[in-house]
């Protein structure tokens, strides 16, 4: 028998660009870098739906633009196994602006929300429209 893993596979490396799907006004941001990731020496930071990121703002209002914040994923394209065994994948690879206590800096997430990203942060999972 195979040891099911407790979180999903890690998809998204550094500089990734990632849409924003939420309502603060950003539209596009680029992973700086991945909080509470342990990794071996000279390897690069992966980040799978969940995961707490630092994100440099790339498209948006004028204002949160060049502006480094804190990123929670909440979709990935890449295909990933759940424990009962289904296998989901999303259209495209998001995240919602938080602030440093995880809290969200919006006040709507459009889309649907993994759950496991729904599990993890339950502030975040009340704003979605829909769980997946």
């Amino acid at each position: 028998m195979q040891a099911v893993n407790a979180f999903p596979v890690r998809g998204l490396n550094q500089k990734t660009r990632l849409t924003c799907a939420d309502n603060s006004g950003a539209k596009e941001v680029a992973i700086i870098s991945v909080l509470k990731y342990k990794s071996r020496k000279r390897q690069s930071p992966k980040a799978g739906i969940g995961d707490l990121l630092n994100v440099v703002v790339k498209k948006g209002k004028p204002e949160i633009r060049k502006k480094v914040e804190r990123a929670i994923v909440i979709r990935v394209k890449k295909e990933y196994r759940r424990s009962d065994g289904t296998r989901i994948k999303f259209e495209d690879n998001a995240v919602v602006l938080v602030d440093d206590k995880g809290g969200p800096k919006a006040s709507e997430v459009k889309g649907v929300m993994a759950k496991e990203a729904a599990e993890r942060w339950p502030k975040i999972a009340g704003l979605a429209s829909q769980i997946v």
